[in-house]
């Protein structure tokens, strides 16, 4: 990860930043001895193709470890975070954290004020 205390753009790294992906490693930090492939699908709604996909990135890039066993005589897959991983993630969740709140410190106050009551709630907290 890239550091830079002027620019926390910077340190956003692309393979956490897709939704998909994002959603993944999000789903398997709450789940200590990882997610089965068919758990993993249904929490972040994706396609067979579509998790292989994004989950051969993650692994390419040394931020998941995959496992395969067989059940019962039936194969499993479990994607576990790495410990890499997870360091790089939590590292990409605190640039995130911080771009987030320089765009919204970042907001003037007369577009604050035009927002829907909800919205400039979470804008001014």
């Amino acid at each position: 990860m890239k550091e830079s205390n002027d620019n926390p753009y910077e340190a956003l790294e692309n393979i956490f930043h897709e939704p998909n992906r994002l959603a993944i490693m999000s789903a398997l930090c709450a789940a200590d001895k990882g997610l089965t492939f068919v758990q993993l699908k249904d929490q972040c709604n994706l396609t067979d193709g579509n998790l292989n996909r994004h989950l051969k990135a993650l692994e390419e890039a040394d931020a998941i470890r995959i496992e395969k066993t067989f059940v019962a005589m039936k194969p499993r897959t479990t994607v576990l975070l790495s410990k890499k991983g997870l360091q790089r993630f939590t590292e990409y969740l605190a640039a995130l954290t911080a771009v987030l709140k320089k765009a919204k410190a970042a907001i003037p106050e007369e577009k604050k004020a035009r927002l829907p009551s909800g919205l400039a709630r979470t804008a001014t907290a």
